[in-house]
């Protein structure tokens, strides 16, 4: 896990802070030295609860988060960390599968990057999850489209009787697709617009979102009101969102 060359100076304006969650010592070295050298403030953990201890004091802005640790797994502890923080999250996985993918999104993470990884893929995924993107002027912090509630200021989400936390990256996505009701938006557009350049390419990556965002809106995911799939396109909102 190297740096490309002619990269060393590139992201030193950084200042963000990571913990970086994972039981072998090992990764937690060359993740430390790899973030260090990007310009991040690095600490680590080596289980969930020492995680959870950590955030107190060290408040970072981005937790690193292995999925598979003894005790409190990373799943467990992506839930409460979630619950109580506006605290990106990256969880590190062995499994590439979308189901795994998709259990990472529901347990509150921002992104997933499986093993083994380079250095270059690591850091731009933490750019994207650092990235927010800003809010339109005079942009409703309420929608209402349907049975749908939209509050982007509380994060959540509210159908019926059931309210949903989002993450921030879902979150992003669902703003954007809302500030362009009715039409369809290209793949490419909404990673490039959410993620950032990188990720114009990576439509698996942006269907594992989507799917994790059609479990929160949709009273039937698999035959979407809300979001529903351009075949070969991209993804569109219908409806008319009203600001409350």
């Amino acid at each position: 896990m190297t740096q490309p060359p002619g990269t060393e100076g590139k992201f030193k304006m950084s200042a963000a802070r990571i913990l970086v969650v994972d039981d072998e010592p090992q990764i937690r070295r060359i993740l430390r030295t790899a973030l260090t050298g990007a310009g991040y403030q690095v600490d680590d953990a080596r289980t969930g609860e020492d995680a959870l201890r950590k955030l107190r004091d060290y408040r970072p802005d981005l937790v690193l988060l292995d999925i598979n640790m003894p005790g409190m797994g990373g799943l467990a502890a992506c839930e409460a960390i979630r619950a109580d923080r506006n605290v990106a999250i990256i969880m590190l996985t062995v499994h590439n599968t979308e189901a795994a993918k998709v259990e990472a999104l529901d347990a509150g993470a921002d992104d997933f990057v499986s093993k083994p990884f380079s250095t270059p893929e690591l850091l731009a995924r933490i750019r994207a999850a650092l990235r927010r993107v800003p809010m339109a002027q005079n942009a409703p912090i309420r929608l209402q489209v349907g049975d749908l509630i939209i509050d982007f200021n509380a994060r959540s989400v509210t159908r019926g009787s059931a309210s949903f936390h989002l993450t921030p990256k879902e979150l992003e996505l669902l703003r954007y697709l809302t500030q362009h009701a009715n039409e369809v938006i290209p793949h490419r557009e909404l990673l490039q617009t959410v993620w950032g350049p990188d990720y114009g390419d990576q439509v698996d990556y942006l269907r594992a979102f989507i799917k994790s965002l059609r479990k929160k809106i949709e009273t039937n995911p698999d035959d979407p009101q809300y979001i529903t799939t351009e075949p070969w396109i991209g993804y569109r909102f219908n409806g008319t969102p009203e600001s409350l």
